[in-house]
């Protein structure tokens, strides 16, 4: 799964990258988690021919995908990730999977490995030559009862590759710039004219580096997440005091 990501370069690389205009100023995020507003990058308004509007558009939404049909948001799942071998056909995901699909630019994602001890070992995965990725998303505009509209997303999942298997066995979906206007054209390309893109990306991609478990805490937001740090399953048990020396601990 993805349940947290960063995205820390600044609004000319996000331009540049994704072929949006002006995006409005925005500080690095090295912790955005669930709820929280990201930054979404949709098909542009249809164009007629020789028209000079932007092919694509920056937009901010909620983290947390709410389906059109929901009655009460407080009764409903928080869906931050939808499965993309079923998104197709699944009651929350299948409107947006066919006529609202999004790229989520960002830096890298961190994601945590079972040890087998009280807490898991965080990772901060990220491409292996720097850079914005784009992960594949969903979009649903929420209508909520008082008449006010949220704009919400969710980031799809695919199979690990096996760069990332041996941390956990989902992984975001990589769209990779070639296949970005085929894959917000929903007009022209339905789910099953995507299906290609939806799958693992190439296993040296990304780079996996052991962190810290600051990263656990929302509150904590500076670049020092993403700092290697020894795995907890590799740090040496504290030596034990020798028969005739004294322990106050």
């Amino acid at each position: 799964m993805c349940g947290r990501f960063a995205l820390v370069q600044g609004p000319k690389e996000l331009e540049d990258v994704f072929g949006v205009p002006e995006v409005e100023p925005f500080p690095p995020r090295y912790n955005i988690a669930p709820t929280q507003p990201i930054m979404i990058v949709t098909a542009g308004v249809r164009r007629e021919p020789g028209s000079n509007r932007p092919e694509r558009q920056a937009a901010l939404a909620r983290w947390g995908f709410i389906p059109s049909w929901v009655k009460d948001t407080a009764q409903f799942p928080l869906l931050i990730n939808a499965r993309a071998e079923t998104a197709a056909v699944k009651a929350s995901f299948k409107a947006a999977m066919r006529h609202r699909r999004v790229l989520v630019p960002a830096s890298g994602f961190y994601e945590w490995k079972g040890t087998g001890r009280k807490d898991a070992q965080p990772y901060w995965v990220r491409p292996r030559h720097g850079g914005i990725v784009a992960f594949g998303g969903l979009m649903e505009t929420y209508a909520e009862p008082g008449g006010s509209e949220i704009d919400t997303a969710a980031i799809l999942t695919c199979e690990a590759n096996a760069t990332i298997s041996h941390i956990h066995h989902r992984m975001p979906v990589v769209v990779r710039p070639e296949h970005f206007s085929r894959w917000l054209d929903c007009v022209g390309n339905e789910p099953r004219d995507v299906a290609d893109i939806v799958r693992p990306v190439e296993e040296d991609f990304f780079e996996a580096i052991p962190v810290s478990d600051r990263v656990n805490k929302v509150a904590n937001a500076g670049p020092e997440l993403q700092e290697r740090a020894e795995p907890a399953a590799e740090r040496p048990e504290p030596e034990k005091p020798k028969g005739d020396q004294l322990s106050l601990f």
